[in-house]
């Protein structure tokens, strides 16, 4: 996990919390524990963040307006080439995989954060725009396919250069829509 070199406290408060709850996990992860690896005071942190919630809330909220964003922006300028869709969805869930790795690891934090319903609208959304609106069964099942395994890809081979692991995955996804 890269680490941020930061004067703002908050952000390095963000930071230390992100390290524990890829540690730990995010039920596992007290204030306490992040004012201990900070060598700051529990109120300390108080000071910057109501609870563990509100940090953890903030770390979120990036993730949501950049997928709203992202599906607003793709549906605007549809229809789009099924490759360039793959790709900038791949990009999207790059840049936040540290914490989607995260959420993923602890998916009581997905439906305490409200974030169940929300992911499942992207994804939906971002379906229908590779697939059409009334695709048959088989092609819905490609979709699902493609978009879950180049989400994986984004978080799951982390280490491996950018460049060639965007291009492995696309090339994987977009394998997956064509029909057998």
């Amino acid at each position: 996990m890269p680490r941020l070199r930061t004067d703002d406290p908050k952000a390095r408060i963000q930071q230390v919390a992100v390290e524990l709850f890829a540690e730990r996990g995010v039920q596992q992860t007290s204030l306490r524990d992040i004012a201990e690896r900070l060598g700051v005071t529990k109120p300390a942190l108080y000071y910057h963040f109501a609870s563990r919630e509100d940090l953890l809330n903030s770390l979120v909220q990036p993730l949501v307006d950049d997928f709203d964003a992202y599906v607003a922006a793709q549906e605007a300028a549809a229809p789009l080439a099924a490759e360039d869709l793959l790709t900038s969805y791949f990009d999207l869930v790059y840049k936040h995989r540290w914490l989607i790795q995260i959420l993923i690891r602890d998916l009581g934090v997905l439906t305490e954060l409200k974030l169940v319903d929300r992911m499942f609208d992207w994804r939906a959304r971002v379906t229908e725009l590779l697939i059409g609106p009334a695709p048959a069964f088989d092609a819905k099942v490609r979709a699902v396919v493609a978009l879950g395994g180049l989400s994986d890809s984004a978080v799951m081979f982390v280490d491996e250069p950018l460049d060639a692991l965007r291009a492995a995955a696309v090339s994987a996804a977009h394998d997956c829509l064509r029909p057998t």
